[in-house]
């Protein structure tokens, strides 16, 4: 905005001085724990020395880079968070978005406010318990699962031991902590939507599922839009707490993600500049697949994020 004199400008200052007070808690937050913090990524070209500091730390420029891929382990990991991310972006996603269509179509308000609680609750649960609650289910003598498979006369699977089952556990849990919670965004765009346009819909002879493909779903389309570039930005994010839970020795095969491996080598080993430059290499990563989703999506539907 532009403003023809000093006066003016102090005017509107003033006029709004009570958003940009409350604006700057969160200014802060973003200066001091994302943008300060970006000064450490020079960690990632030296061979960093916590006695001696940024400063007086010898440089090595992309030698901890050329190390990270000649590594046969970084590349058996970088090939599960990929997966592991693939997975859940393809699986998770749609979720929300199936469960909030589905609760959208309940006509019993007390029993869809109900439902809406009992999908929510999960998403509260550290994954401390979420990871406990899934090794009980999965136990080979006491779990649920176990006792079905021992019923139908085949032999118990010790799940947590086995390589094959990790990467399913750990989307599937994901799938069951959060598909409540991600549905509460896509219910407040439903909210939205003109009921005239289902009324004149149901007079032309059109069914729920063809007005959810024709009214409910292109008016989401925005909506979805934007949540699905968000998630893409953090594709490599997996979760160190989500994979810690239930990793060890005999499923870190295809289970250990970059973010376990840099809290081992990182802090256990205090490799610091190696680690570093994993941790840019991420964000780079991510900054690349949030440029193109955001560039494509522009091109193919009108929207971005910017």
């Amino acid at each position: 905005m532009r403003f023809r004199t000093a006066k003016e400008r102090w005017a509107y200052l003033n006029k709004y001085k009570a958003l940009y007070f409350i604006s700057i808690p969160g200014i802060l937050y973003f200066l001091l724990f994302k943008y300060v913090p970006l000064f450490g990524s020079v960690m990632a070209f030296q061979d960093y020395n916590i006695f001696k500091g940024y400063l007086g730390s010898p440089w090595v420029g992309l030698e901890h880079f050329q190390k990270m891929f000649q590594y046969t382990d970084f590349l058996r990991i970088l090939k599960n968070t990929l997966l592991l991310a693939f997975y859940s972006l393809a699986i998770s996603f749609p979720v929300p978005i199936i469960l909030a269509l589905l609760l959208n179509e309940i006509r019993k308000v007390l029993f869809k406010r109900v439902l809406q609680t009992v999908f929510y609750m999960p998403h509260f649960l550290s994954w401390v318990v979420i990871g406990g609650i899934a090794i009980e289910i999965l136990s080979p003598r006491s779990g649920i699962v176990n006792n079905i498979i021992t019923a139908m006369g085949f032999e118990p699977i010790y799940f947590m031991g086995e390589e094959s089952y990790i990467r399913t556990i750990l989307v599937s849990s994901g799938v069951w902590k959060d598909a409540g919670w991600g549905t509460i965004i896509y219910l407040a765009a439903l909210t939205s939507i003109n009921p005239e346009l289902y009324e004149a819909s149901e007079i032309d002879g059109a069914g729920r599922w063809k007005q959810t493909m024709s009214i409910t779903l292109p008016a989401l389309m925005p909506t979805i839009t934007i949540l699905f570039l968000l998630q893409i930005g953090h594709f490599m994010d997996f979760g160190f707490e989500r994979v810690s839970i239930f990793l060890n020795t005999l499923n870190s095969g295809k289970g250990e993600i970059l973010d376990t491996y840099i809290y081992t080598v990182g802090l256990l080993d205090r490799q610091y500049s190696y680690t570093t430059a994993i941790g840019l290499f991420k964000s780079v990563v991510g900054l690349v697949l949030i440029m193109t989703g955001n560039t494509l999506s522009k091109k193919m539907t009108g929207e971005g994020l910017y």
